[in-house]
């Protein structure tokens, strides 16, 4: 299974990078709604190893970063995934507590499904946000990724 994470978060981090280049393209037309989604997807992604590897976040959910300094904090994201997927035993369970305050648990397999999952949603939801304005989105279906 640590296999498939690791290049299920490649893939991801790979089209982070890619969104993170169109987004910067067509930033001055894009809904003002599509970067603080990006920016929240890179931001989650980050809390959620943050809690797996017991470190204190630096950024919080719906916090807008700066567009240069996404590559850095995506890459970083990915990098700290896989420490915690080549270092942690994925039945481990982390209690946490939401941005809101909520106590939760839930282990470490089912987190990293949760940021896969969560980051495919918004990403939809970004590339809807470039249907909509004419513009041509890059493809980032996982299928494409392995062809």
């Amino acid at each position: 299974m640590k296999p498939f994470f690791k290049e299920i978060f490649q893939y991801h981090n790979h089209f982070n990078q890619k969104l993170r280049i169109e987004i910067k393209k067509h930033y001055d037309v894009l809904p003002e709604s599509t970067f603080p989604l990006f920016c929240h997807i890179l931001n989650a992604h980050h809390i959620w190893n943050a809690r797996i590897l017991n470190q204190p976040p630096h950024f919080t959910v719906w916090q807008r970063q700066e567009l240069e300094a996404c590559e850095a904090i995506d890459n970083a994201n990915y990098t700290n995934t896989l420490k915690a997927i080549d270092s942690c035993d994925f039945d481990r369970v982390i209690g946490y507590k939401t941005s809101k305050g909520d106590e939760f648990a839930n282990t470490i397999r089912d987190i990293l499904f949760h940021v896969v999952n969560h980051s495919t949603h918004h990403k939809g939801q970004i590339i809807s946000d470039f249907r909509r304005l004419g513009i041509d989105p890059i493809i980032t279906d996982y299928i494409f990724y392995k062809r």
